[in-house]
């Protein structure tokens, strides 16, 4: 039996290939947020998915958030997770962040259909 990476399973627009190619607009968590912040400085960070089928056969289900912090010897640090109900809920969530050192946001989403699927975003502390 072959050995599996957990992180192989995970789609990204750069790593997306063959099929999933044509899946990279729709699946990729989109971030929104400031490049730079200043140390303590409370910022609203936003992550969308989409556009996408929101079905329950074929919906966005979780989206996850996390800090790959600057200097941290152990990472990431979540930051929040929200689940979605298919037909009722749309797959976004808007946060208020404050940070003391940079680093990259990384979104997860998991599609019922697609898999999973992350997008990141480096922010600057200064």
């Amino acid at each position: 039996m072959t050995e599996h990476n957990f992180g192989n399973l995970i789609y990204t627009y750069d790593s997306a290939a063959g099929e999933a190619l044509g899946k990279r607009e729709g699946h990729t968590p989109k971030i929104d947020a400031p490049a730079k912040v200043k140390p303590d400085e409370v910022f609203e960070l936003k992550i969308t998915v989409g556009p996408h089928p929101n079905t329950v056969e074929h919906s966005i289900r979780w989206i996850m958030v996390s800090l790959e912090e600057e200097g941290r010897p152990f990472n990431p640090v979540l930051l929040g997770k929200a689940s979605f109900t298919p037909v009722t809920t749309q797959p976004e969530i808007v946060m208020k962040v404050k940070l003391l050192k940079g680093g990259i946001i990384h979104a997860f989403e998991y599609c019922s259909m697609h898999g999973f699927w992350s997008g990141k975003k480096e922010i600057k502390v200064q």
